[in-house]
């Protein structure tokens, strides 16, 4: 792949986040270079936050900007895509004052205390849902994920918003529904988490439908950050992270949520593994602490142990600073997360291996979807390109890692170009052979495109570049749904 010699301010990706995204209907892409491949039909979705300000303020946390969903369908007739906000009652709300009315992660309640104490008291709505996350396509619908409500449904084709889910009512008004639900590719089950404000943990298990079919309570010790976990076989597998929330500040309304989750590197991550079936408890365990926001995958290999891939950071705090300082385009914080493989023992809770893998900064691991809970070869992350500084550029590199090999293949988007999240597209004929899609951003040009590579070729050029009509800003996830 051809890197770019251009001399470029090492913030070019901060443009990205100059402006407010514009919504687009539906709209023809030009094939920029190569082709669609014919066997590609289906459709990506991809969610983050579009607007980072009202009014002139800017939000205080990257994760506090409202959600917005890009559409790219690929079909016979070519490619088309659309963008459009998530239409939440707060972004609504927001849109006809031009101002921020909510607290929420990263941002404490507008306006003066004695509002925000009096909507307390009326149980009025304080904490706006940015449906910012995630995405997640189930059969009849498209769910918009966060971490502390409800999901919102979407229409598949035109991406307008139909409201709050509460998945045929197997939602109660306490239990939120977390951003990265994992689906077994042989049964079609869907599990999925929320931790609520009395330090519950909530799991649900639902059919391909998203019915839920049980659900399950786990009290834990504190109220953590608790992003994601990983299926492994018939195990779901929790790392739960040493934060404590101290909750009188967030409701005097005199600090956000960001700012009231403590790191308590003096306590252990706890290890949790649950039956898939009954959403019970297996067993506890313990080890030196560390942060992680995502999973690759996991597996019970030959000998009944679990085998797991995620990105391990050494403290919450540097990485939730350095995520609130992108959108600045001036980040200061040093945040390293690098891929680690474990073995443990799902009867003990114990860990036997901990191994890093891939020792460059990287994040956002995914596998092919038909290997979820399984024995799987490749993982696929963002990694920084070799020799930049972590605190000064994002990640410019999509690679591969062959647990088979163990070898690291890397796509290097040349200088100025930054890739999101990478997805795995299957191909219908061989599904462990299919094609990484990947919205980058080209600061070189102040745009944004999609790109298709080949999966097993990641250093060849793409498969086949697309422009979209507009820059679309950083997004956090994505998924892809085949027709």
């Amino acid at each position: 792949m051809t890197a770019l010699s251009t001399s470029l301010d090492r913030r070019a990706w901060a443009k990205a986040f100059a402006k407010p995204a514009k919504e687009f209907a539906k709209t023809p892409l030009t094939v920029l270079s190569g082709t669609i491949p014919d066997r590609l039909r289906g459709t990506l979705y991809r969610n983050g936050p579009g607007r980072l300000e009202r009014g002139g303020q800017p939000v205080g946390h990257w994760f506090d900007g409202d959600g917005a969903v890009l559409a790219v369908h690929l079909t016979e007739a070519g490619a088309t895509g659309l963008y459009r906000y998530v239409n939440t009652a707060g972004y609504l709300a927001e849109s006809e004052v031009g101002e921020f009315l909510y607290s929420n992660y990263g941002m404490k309640p507008p306006g003066p205390l004695w509002n925000y104490w009096f909507s307390l008291m009326t149980n009025a709505n304080t904490l706006k849902n940015t449906a910012n996350t995630s995405v997640f396509a189930l059969p009849d619908r498209l769910l918009t994920l966060w971490e502390a409500g409800k999901p919102h449904a979407l229409d598949l084709e035109t991406l307008q918003t139909q409201g709050l889910d509460d998945l045929n009512g197997g939602l109660a008004a306490n239990q939120p529904y977390s951003a990265h639900p994992r689906q077994d590719p042989q049964t079609g089950e869907i599990f999925n988490i929320g931790v609520d404000t009395q330090s519950q943990l909530h799991l649900y298990r639902s059919d391909r439908r998203g019915i839920i079919q049980n659900k399950a309570t786990i009290k834990l010790k504190e109220a953590p950050f608790l992003h994601s976990f990983a299926l492994a076989g018939r195990y779901l597998i929790f790392f739960v992270p040493p934060l404590k929330l101290n909750v009188l500040p967030i409701l005097l309304g005199t600090s956000s949520y960001s700012e009231c989750l403590e790191w308590q590197p003096q306590q252990p991550t706890q290890i949790l593994v649950v039956d898939r079936e009954t959403l019970a408890v297996v067993s506890r365990g313990e080890a030196n602490p560390w942060f992680q926001w995502h999973f690759g995958n996991g597996a019970v290999d030959p000998d009944g142990m679990i085998v797991l891939d995620f990105v391990r950071f050494d403290s919450f705090t540097e990485t939730n600073e350095f995520l609130r300082e992108v959108p600045t385009g001036q980040p200061q914080t040093h945040s390293q997360g690098q891929l680690y493989r474990v073995r443990l023992n799902p009867q003990t809770g114990k860990i036997l291996d901990l191994q890093p893998v891939v020792d460059r900064s990287c994040e956002f691991p995914v596998i092919p979807p038909h290997q979820v809970g399984q024995a799987w070869r490749h993982t696929y992350l963002n990694v920084h390109r070799a020799g930049v500084d972590p605190t000064q550029e994002l990640f410019g590199c999509i690679a591969r890692v062959d647990y088979a090999t163990n070898t690291l293949t890397e796509a290097d988007f040349g200088t100025g170009r930054y890739p999101s999240e990478p997805i795995y597209a299957p191909d219908p004929e061989n599904p462990d052979r299919g094609w990484i899609l990947t919205v980058v951003y080209d600061g070189n040009l102040n745009c944004s495109e999609l790109w298709i590579l080949d999966s097993d070729r990641l250093t060849d050029e793409p498969v086949c570049r697309l422009g979209l009509p507009q820059v679309i800003p950083f997004s956090f996830h994505g998924i892809w749904r085949s027709v």
